[in-house]
């Protein structure tokens, strides 16, 4: 399953970015160009894990956006962009977190207590920017139906799952090491 996000995985360089081992892919960087028959698997396991009920789906900036948008116009439901810059406007919602070099904010505007949605996104890393969300999210009474990304590279995604008290679904896992990536399916 997956065979052409797997080749397409498979063929795509592997950078260092200060010591940290760095895949370079359409899905997560728009880099060098998202084939659309790899965005039409990715957008199909998607509708087939989920069933989407919600009304509203919520895409971080920047690679949540083209996942999101085909699937807003397939079902209908309206999608909102998970800004990195405040606006200030009435009701927004800031979720905080930490990175390993410094103090960040995301922010959510558009939605009201009893909102239920669904997250979707292009790679769950380390976890914190989505635990930074989630309870954002819930501290404000919205009800988190579902979270799908493509890609979870080398990331605690069980603790993670423990610790949101929500399973977030994945496409495929990959680990990634200073010369080679290795892929597989998910189990669960």
């Amino acid at each position: 399953m997956h065979e052409k996000l797997k080749a397409s995985i498979m063929s795509s360089p592997i950078i260092s970015m200060n010591g940290y081992p760095y895949l370079v892919h359409p899905v997560t960087d728009g880099i060098p160009m998202m084939e659309p028959d790899i965005l039409e698997e990715i957008i199909d396991w998607m509708l087939s894990a989920c069933s989407f009920d919600c009304d509203r789906i919520l895409a971080p900036e920047s690679m949540g956006i083209p996942l999101a948008v085909p699937i807003s116009l397939k079902l209908r439901i309206p999608y909102t962009v998970i800004r990195k810059r405040q606006y200030g406007l009435n009701g927004e919602i800031t979720a905080s977190y930490r990175t390993g070099y410094s103090d960040r904010s995301i922010y959510i505007n558009g939605l009201k207590k009893g909102d239920r949605v669904v997250i979707v996104d292009d790679i769950l890393s380390t976890g914190g920017t989505l635990a930074a969300l989630v309870s954002s999210l819930k501290t404000n009474g919205i009800l988190i139906e579902d979270v799908l990304v493509v890609l979870n590279k080398n990331s605690g995604k069980e603790e993670l799952d423990e610790h949101l008290g929500i399973n977030v679904k994945r496409m495929l896992d990959i680990y990634v090491e200073k010369d080679s990536v290795t892929i597989s399916e998910p189990l669960d």
